[in-house]
């Protein structure tokens, strides 16, 4: 079995990167015909039914389907200074310019395909976790042991950081993995800040969101509010994850530039810890 392909981001750096061979010479182009774009509508399914699934991670789908570094890559480009971009040209071509920095038809059909797997999807989800847990959960464990070597097999130079980095990965997902539930009844503020802390876990491979608003003693409330349209909570939660987004995003855009071994051994490290919460 060989690793997916994803593109990977060409950022200069202004000090000697660690990984420095392993940074491209050149930017990823794509083509974005109607056959990519359905692959990547179907991968946004297949993040979105992982999602739903506590335990399991959007990102570590990502992954395995080879879109996660360009997803952390659009995502990265989100900032001020599109309003730069924008005013070069203005206009139509202006927004134009801004939809190919954000990469946004990749991003929309990723969108699109999530949407469609949490509104089509959750109730069968919910019906196997309540009638077939052991084959639901012995799916998703065989997946995250397969994703882990095909991972490791990217790694092409190990050396203490490396490995140091990749233990550390393992422990801190078996922490998070062991901590135990809160039952307090979450403000809106907490909220707001555990919708931050999920949005960063969902795109952390290995790190399931719905678990993290499990930990954080949020999720029956996000449930509840999806369910009645309580906007109040849900615009509180999206603001936290947006927020959340755009900070996390660039900072990880940046290690994976620079440091794309050793980032990569810390993320496939989160994502072997997490055999511990998926165990059927």
């Amino acid at each position: 079995m060989t690793a997916p392909q994803s593109p990977r981001p060409n950022q200069p750096s202004v000090a000697e990167p660690l990984d420095a061979s392993t940074v491209p010479v050149s930017v990823p182009v794509y083509t974005n015909n109607p056959k990519e774009l359905l692959g990547v509508y179907v991968k946004g399914m297949a993040m979105g039914a992982a999602d739903i699934v506590p335990g399991v991670s959007g990102g570590t789908i990502a992954l395995i389907a080879g879109i996660y570094e360009r997803l952390i890559n659009a995502l990265g480009s989100i900032g001020p200074n599109l309003w730069q971009i924008f005013r070069q040209d203005g206009g139509i071509k202006g927004l134009a310019a801004v939809w190919r920095q954000v990469d946004a038809t990749f991003l929309l059909c990723l969108i699109l395909g999530i949407a469609t797997s949490f509104a089509t999807l959750a109730g069968i989800i919910k019906y196997l976790l309540d009638n077939q847990p052991l084959l639901i959960w012995s799916f998703f464990f065989g997946l995250v042991i397969a994703t882990v070597f095909i991972l490791l097999s990217e790694i092409k130079r190990w050396n203490i950081g490396r490995v140091a980095l990749f233990a550390a990965g393992i422990i801190a997902a078996v922490v998070i993995s062991s901590l135990p539930l809160l039952a307090a009844t979450p403000s809106l503020p907490y909220l707001f800040f555990a919708g931050a802390i999920a949005i960063c876990a969902m795109i952390l491979p290995g790190v399931s969101g719905s678990f993290i608003l499990l930990l954080l003693g949020a999720y029956d409330t996000v449930l509840e509010a999806v369910h009645t349209l309580n906007f109040t909570v849900l615009l509180t939660v999206m603001a936290g994850m947006a927020t959340g987004l755009l900070l996390f995003t660039r900072a990880l855009k940046w290690l994976l530039a620079r440091y794309y071994q050793a980032t990569l051994a810390l993320l496939t490290g989160f994502i072997a810890g997490s055999l511990v919460k998926v165990w059927p």
